[in-house]
């Protein structure tokens, strides 16, 4: 499991950053637990004047060190640390503190809720925190500071003093303003917010020594005084820039999606249902006319892909292997989002697709999915593949989405059997089809349409002796694809999301 993390968090460009100030008790063993768990790690030694520095250049497995010559605050070593990580090429680094206190051993929790919310902050929650023997003034400034938080920025935060974080470092607006001490990480929580960057809270252990042994640099009259000052020039912040900010960005994303929905709607309704009508109408329908449709479907898919790209979401279609799709084959797509169907339509124009009940009979453009021969799932297969075969025969490639229903979270769903049962019975390859972004842009329970990149990969056919290879029956062999699309998915997203801005 620990070289697994390494790897993965290698390739999300994840490092890990601690900051230190005379904790040479301590320094040693988190260290060494958290490369553990990453390779990558920065130590930044913010004017140490114990033994510190020696003791870590004493390590079999030295760290990467930052030696800062004067003690100037937890914020200015962040500030360095993100500079050099940055430098180094990473687009992510977890922050957790030298004292011991953090358990390095909660880092895959952090890959974890970076797979998950890609491009957001995470916050570690320290876990129990009201029954840890914690001094009432510790107790008392944290429930201060998040309040104040919420009223700067409208985000509930259970623990905005919390050291364990995963931060986007591309995304991270205004280190040259940080403060240079202890509270310097509210102002990165609040102006994260202000950019809009998400803030996630994921609940991680907390080691509170005895209080004899604790090492602590906070100075209970000195910093608070500093924190109220901030708190005080970010609540002014707030009204000028930070909550108009929030407000102009919820209103051009909410704009935005209503204005693509607008022109979809009308797109649909006023013309292209209208035309299509009139055209297979008026006359006999003939194969010149269907051949037409599906024509015209693609073409509307494409530039329905263009436009989502015009609205921050840019798609990118990838066919190493120049697939032509003149030979019918079963092709096989993950599903996240309602707008699956616009980078799948766009690939061919030979194409039917087993759609939803509800899809065959929307007001919209029911009629137009009717017409161009896509079929209803819920017929059942035995009853709708006479028909495939015939469509089959004239060149056209069946589309399935396997895993039945839409993804909430972005991974691979289980996928049924119904998709393998098609391609024998059919005689035809399985073509893979692995889209990315959708789940992002518009999720299963979204309303809102947020700028996401989208990728659509075809990937090799998989002949009919092939696929019986990967399994003894339906079920083994949906069990093998859906692995080989888990594994890719992953390795696109970790490519993509390590590169977001």
């Amino acid at each position: 499991m620990q070289d697994d993390c390494k790897i993965a968090l290698r390739r999300r460009g994840i490092c890990v950053i601690i900051p230190t100030y005379n904790n040479a008790g301590t320094i040693v063993d988190v260290v060494e637990r958290t490369q553990a768990y990453c390779s990558d790690v920065f130590v930044v030694l913010d004017g140490c004047t114990d033994d510190t520095l020696s003791l870590l250049e004493d390590m079999p497995q030295r760290p990467e060190l930052l030696v800062l010559p004067k003690n100037g605050g937890k914020g200015r070593a962040l500030r360095e640390g993100f500079r050099r990580a940055r430098e180094a090429g990473f687009a992510y680094a977890v922050t957790l503190d030298g004292d011991g206190q953090h358990f390095p051993e909660d880092i895959p929790v952090f890959l974890e809720a970076n797979r998950r919310y890609p491009g957001a902050l995470i916050v570690g929650r320290r876990a129990d925190l009201e029954n840890a023997d914690r001094s009432k003034a510790s107790r008392f400034a944290n429930a201060f500071s998040n309040l104040w938080f919420f009223i700067q920025t409208l985000v509930p935060l259970k623990d905005t003093q919390t050291g364990y974080r995963l931060y986007p470092l591309r995304k991270l607006r205004g280190l040259s303003l940080l403060t240079s001490r202890y509270e310097a990480e509210l102002e990165l929580l609040v102006f994260s917010a202000w950019s809009g960057i998400r803030l996630v809270s994921e609940d991680v252990r907390v080691y509170y020594p005895p209080r004899e042994e604790r090492v602590s640099h906070f100075r209970p009259v000195r910093d608070f005084l500093r924190i109220s000052l901030l708190n005080t020039v970010l609540c002014l912040l707030a009204l000028v820039v930070g909550l108009p900010l929030t407000i102009l960005r919820s209103t051009f994303r909410f704009l935005k999606t209503l204005g693509l929905l607008l022109v979809y709607v009308m797109a649909m309704l006023l013309v292209v249902t209208p035309v299509a009508f009139l055209y297979l109408k008026l006359g006999r329908v003939t194969e010149r006319k269907k051949e037409w449709l599906h024509r015209s479907i693609c073409r509307l898919a494409g530039w329905g892909t263009k436009l989502l790209g015009w609205a921050g979401n840019p798609y990118t279609p990838v066919n190493p292997e120049g697939e032509d799709f003149r030979r019918p084959a079963v092709l096989i797509c993950n599903h996240q989002s309602h707008l699956d169907l616009l980078p799948m339509l766009s690939l061919t124009p030979r194409l039917v697709v087993l759609t939803a009940d509800w899809v065959w009979h929307n007001p919209l453009y029911g009629f137009v999915i009717r017409q161009a021969d896509y079929l209803p799932a819920s017929e059942g297969l035995d009853r709708i593949l006479p028909r495939l075969k015939e469509m089959v025969e004239k060149g056209y490639s069946v589309a399935v989405y396997p895993e039945s229903t839409r993804s909430t979270d972005g991974k691979i769903g289980r996928f049924h059997q119904g998709a393998f049962y098609l391609a024998d019975q059919l005689g035809l390859d399985v073509l893979p089809l692995v889209l990315y972004g959708t789940g992002h842009a518009l999720p299963k329970h979204g309303r809102i349409l947020h700028s996401w990149p989208l990728r659509m990969e075809v990937g090799s056919r998989i002949a009919p002796e092939a696929l019986s290879r990967m399994g003894n029956n339906y079920r083994e062999r949906a069990s093998a694809l859906r692995k080989y699309y888990a594994a890719r998915y992953a390795e696109i997203a970790d490519l993509t999301e390590r590169n977001l801005k």
